[in-house]
């Protein structure tokens, strides 16, 4: 597995801009949102944009939201990891993280990725 960008914020504190918040639409493939979307400004990804987050456990549209990164989903079939940025304190499965996630991960082969990097469910979705 490489270890991209995404792995240096595990277990560490994450501002997030919301760029897609709940109950939006995507503005290109027009699924919703059914969680808090968006990305860590300033730092450029493996696809060359902005280090993108789903924001789990805020069950509001919001702008921003400061957080810790419990897990990162790395799609083994694209070059765009995924943070999983929480409330402090809050804990999620990689089962709960898929299930919350699956509206638009079920698109991408992906293992979720926690502090450990030999530490990770896989999942093909096809």
């Amino acid at each position: 597995m490489k270890s991209g960008i995404a792995m240096a914020f595990l277990n560490k504190k994450v501002k997030v801009v919301i760029d897609r918040p709940l109950g939006s639409r995507h503005p290109e493939w027009g699924f919703l949102y059914p969680l808090n979307y968006g990305f860590v400004p300033g730092v450029p990804g493996e696809d060359g944009e902005e280090v993108d987050a789903y924001v789990l456990g805020i069950l509001q549209p919001v702008d921003k939201f400061e957080g810790v990164c419990i897990a990162v989903i790395h799609r083994t079939d694209d070059h765009d990891d995924k943070l999983v940025v929480v409330p402090h304190q809050q804990a999620y499965s990689d089962e709960q993280i898929r299930a919350l996630t699956e509206f638009q991960e079920r698109f991408f082969t992906s293992v979720i990725v926690r502090k450990s990097l030999t530490t990770h469910t896989h999942f093909n979705h096809t």
